[in-house]
């Protein structure tokens, strides 16, 4: 079979153009709106000691080699998260970014190994603002390319309308039937044992292998994401603790944190945290982070040490990480994120 013509051929570009010069409209109006906003657009340094401490986030490694031959383990970041929350440590009170990020083992319709987070920050403000921005973005970056909608795959979402806010468990009772307080205790710790029977009465796998956490990601993609964000956007909130390493749990409830998710078209294109600064906290939810790690993949990343000393004069703050690439699929009607890419990362057919 032949291979596809690259997407620096003129036909193909040709094909492409529309959409690009969409996403082009819809990150001048991004910047727009956050400058109107008293945010500062910074930008941070992709090389960094940690990538990231999220068990099933991969990293692409280097080294920088010193004048004297001497090597430095690096990694591309995976999000600008650490230097983003740094910065808040310093003393800027609104930030924004479009950074370059990569990821390892992701490609396909919607992943792509280089790709553009959209990050901004608010100190001293709640995670309920960053409801209100989504909400905005998605009607400006829709209004911009001209589209009454956002599509995939022939299904829609009005990006004009209040989203729905629904909550983690909300969510796993209305899709899968499952009662998900019942396998989190008081203190947060879960019940594997408890979710399992509840996964297996649902009619979801379950292996003998399987964690807590696998458990829950297997509920959520198969039962709960794939009916959210149809005719209007979703904001899927108040995540268990154990699924938020960098959120704060909620006053409410210690056993979810202050995280939520924005979903369009069944795609979710946004991350929220109403951040954590407890520097003890965040290193003991990295080690089991690592921990976990280790026994999935057999590797680990090492701890960004000044990101936790950062957090000891780091203000209360809330954040946000959104997929700007897939904001514009959504937006111009592009069915795959390689349309949205000026120049997609080759990929290489045997």
């Amino acid at each position: 079979m032949p291979h596809a013509s690259p997407w620096w051929t003129p036909d193909v570009h040709a094909d492409r153009r529309p959409f690009l010069i969409g996403r082009n409209r819809i990150q001048s109006a991004l910047r727009r709106y956050f400058g109107e906003r008293d945010f500062i657009e910074i930008d941070t340094a992709t090389l960094q000691l940690s990538p990231g401490n999220e068990a099933h986030l991969h990293a692409f490694a280097t080294q920088a080699l010193g004048p004297d031959g001497s090597v430095q383990p690096l990694y591309l970041h995976t999000s600008p998260e650490f230097a983003c929350k740094k910065l808040l440590a310093a003393g800027e009170r609104r930030i924004v970014c479009f950074a370059h990020v990569y990821r390892n083992r992701e490609r396909g319709p919607l992943h792509h190994p280089e790709f553009t987070m959209l990050e901004w920050y608010r100190a001293d403000e709640s995670y309920e603002t960053l409801m209100r921005d989504c909400a905005d973005i998605l009607a400006l970056a829709a209004e911009t390319a001209g589209a009454a909608s956002l599509t995939y795959r022939g299904r829609s979402c009005d990006p004009f309308k209040e989203p729905e806010r629904l909550s983690v468990v909300e969510a796993f009772a209305r899709f899968a039937g499952i009662d998900l307080l019942a396998s989190l205790a008081k203190d947060g710790t879960t019940d594997r044992e408890s979710l399992a029977a509840a996964m297996r009465e649902a009619g979801l796998r379950v292996a003998d292998d399987d964690s807590w956490a696998d458990l829950f990601s297997r509920a959520l993609v198969e039962k709960v994401e794939p009916n959210l964000g149809f005719g209007r956007p979703t904001i899927l909130d108040a995540y268990p603790v154990t699924e938020a390493a960098l959120a704060r749990p909620t006053p409410r409830d210690r056993r979810v944190a202050e995280r939520f998710e924005l979903y369009a078209c069944g795609i979710e294109l946004a991350n929220a945290f109403g951040e954590l600064t407890d520097a003890a906290e965040q290193r003991r939810r990295f080690e089991l982070e690592m921990t976990e790690k280790a026994r999935v993949y057999g590797e680990t990343y090492p701890l960004d040490e000044d990101f936790l000393a950062a957090l000891a004069i780091m203000p209360e703050a809330s954040g946000i990480a959104l997929g700007f690439d897939r904001l514009a699929m959504l937006a111009t009607g592009a069915s795959r994120i390689d349309q949205v890419l000026w120049t997609p990362v080759t990929e290489v057919r045997r």
